[in-house]
């Protein structure tokens, strides 16, 4: 059954999960919009991640989800109603399929490896079919989805986020942004396996403050520690800040001279606002996480045999090699090459 998109005027995007995968969703949604100009293109996310689509121009609609049974069900009557006529599953997972099968849509459009695949009308074949080529990046998966069902996908749109100025005046009363040639630091990860020693950020600090940047670091509450780990080891001053929002957390990459982190979904905002970048890489699969961006940058990593794994915790090492063996003196001629 082939879709007749000259009749399609509501598509509906499925992506839950984390800051990453939606920043890396942004591809496929310039993708459609620029095919379905004319078309509302909507997203689901999950809730606590929406807000970093603040803005963001190339959807019309945010619908968001909690983790509660009564909020799955509230937005699946939300998105029943909406008369979708193509809905894209970027994730896969059985939640999300939910969701699909939920919208009563006529063209449910998946990969054929997805649980529950028999749910989905369309099915097509893997990413790595599409696009003739042994390894993908989590960005052409997706848009190798649309491209299966006929969206021009060729030219591989880069990640982009919207910057807005509620979240620059919110940002502007913290940090004087415009008067300071900031290096944003981003200390913390999901595993121990992605996260590199705060001690070494420290140094990297030191020589940031050096090239006469203003340090800043962001994390979240529950990573404080962190970032007080940070401070504690660093000859510099270091601002930290726990509290931004999402919008926030964009806006001061977008201001940021220089971006430093671990592989996270802080390192794929701050290439989605072409802010130049050196991202640290342990545990995580590099070809499919690395920045989806034209702006300037550079991964840094030891390989290792094990490398990738799924990085909950390291197999082969009594601690994560893969990351502690990424050097300062890597970290910092990657930064040379960019400065």
């Amino acid at each position: 059954m082939q879709i007749d998109w000259n009749k399609v005027s509501r598509v509906l995007v499925v992506r839950l999960r984390s800051i990453g995968d939606t920043v890396l969703a942004t591809p496929s949604l310039i993708a459609l919009k620029r095919f379905l100009p004319e078309a509302r293109v909507d997203i689901l996310l999950e809730d606590w991640v929406a807000p970093v689509l603040e803005g963001f121009d190339a959807v019309d609609n945010i619908l968001t989800v909690g983790r509660s049974a009564r909020s799955r069900l509230k937005a699946a009557r939300k998105i029943r109603s909406a008369g979708y006529e193509v809905v894209f599953n970027l994730h896969g997972g059985t939640t999300s399929t939910f969701f699909v099968r939920a919208s009563g849509a006529p063209h449910r459009v998946g990969f054929s490896g997805y649980r529950y695949s028999f749910l989905y009308n369309h099915r097509t074949a893997s990413p790595l079919e599409f696009w003739n080529a042994k390894k993908a990046h989590s960005a052409e998966q997706q848009l190798a989805l649309l491209g299966a069902v006929g969206v021009p996908v060729g030219d591989r749109p880069k990640s982009r986020l919207a910057v807005t100025e509620t979240a620059l005046e919110k940002l502007s009363s913290k940090i004087k942004i415009w008067e300071s040639k900031i290096a944003l630091l981003h200390p913390a990860a999901a595993f121990d396996t992605k996260q590199w020693a705060a001690e070494n950020f420290a140094r990297v600090a030191a020589f940031l403050h050096e090239k006469n940047f203003e340090i800043v670091a962001v994390a979240t509450k529950k990573e404080r520690a962190v970032l007080e780990d940070l401070q504690k080891f660093s000859s510099v001053p270091v601002k930290i800040f726990d509290d931004l929002t999402l919008p926030e957390i964009t806006a001061l990459a977008s201001a940021a001279r220089i971006f430093v982190g671990n592989d996270s979904g802080i390192a794929h905002i701050a290439a989605a606002v072409q802010t130049p970048s050196v991202v640290i890489f342990g545990s995580s699969n590099r070809d499919h996480w690395r920045p989806w961006t034209d702006a300037p940058h550079r991964i840094v990593f030891q390989e290792l045999a094990c490398q990738p794994c799924a990085g909950h915790f390291c197999k082969e090492f009594s601690e994560p090699e893969c990351i502690k063996r990424v050097s300062v003196e890597q970290v910092i001629e990657a930064l040379e090459t960019l400065l």
